[in-house]
């Protein structure tokens, strides 16, 4: 997921209504995803995009633009019971070696089969790294399609999201329902 791409000049911005709420993707005119989650204020979300790839601007689409299209019906299909469906949305995000390479292995974790932080930071490769692993969760911009919502803390009980632990505890009893 880390990119040296330039800023991009311009995103594409669109919101569908889910269950949980207003959800919201910011891309790349070609389709990659900058940053998404449950709002509707796009600017909030082009705030999250790391400063090398924030858009200069941010210009509303409708849903079926080619730029969010994938995007949104991946997100339908996820919420329709096809919980993997956002795993083939292409995401981009800058960050540090460690940082990126455990954004890329929290799109390993698989649907219904969330982990704790301490098991995440093993997966990413560095097992004492439990705190670099939950600031990984805390700075992802792009929610969903990397979905921090699968890590949780160790005695099981689901930590923080940004999004609020009512859509945190949803996502997860959707892909507990649909994941098998």
């Amino acid at each position: 997921m880390s990119t040296s791409t330039p800023t991009a000049a311009s995103a594409r911005t669109t919101t569908l209504t889910t269950p949980d709420g207003p959800f919201t993707v910011v891309a790349d005119p070609d389709g990659t995803v900058l940053a998404s989650g449950w709002t509707t204020d796009a600017d909030a979300l082009v705030g999250l995009v790391h400063p090398d790839l924030r858009p200069t601007a941010a210009t509303p689409v409708p849903d079926d633009d080619p730029a969010v299209a994938a995007a949104v019906a991946a997100v339908r299909a996820y919420y329709a019971g096809d919980v993997r469906a956002i795993d083939a949305v292409p995401v981009r995000q800058v960050s540090g070696p460690y940082r990126a390479h455990a954004w890329d292995v929290l799109r390993t974790v698989d649907a219904g089969d969330p982990v704790t932080y301490t098991r995440y930071a093993e997966l990413s490769g560095r097992p004492a790294a439990v705190r670099a692993a939950a600031g990984a969760c805390a700075m992802n911009a792009a929610a969903l399609f990397v979905p921090c919502h699968r890590v949780l803390r160790t005695d099981g009980s689901l930590g923080g999201f940004r999004y609020g632990l009512d859509v945190k505890r949803s996502l997860l009893a959707h892909e507990a329902r649909h994941a098998g």
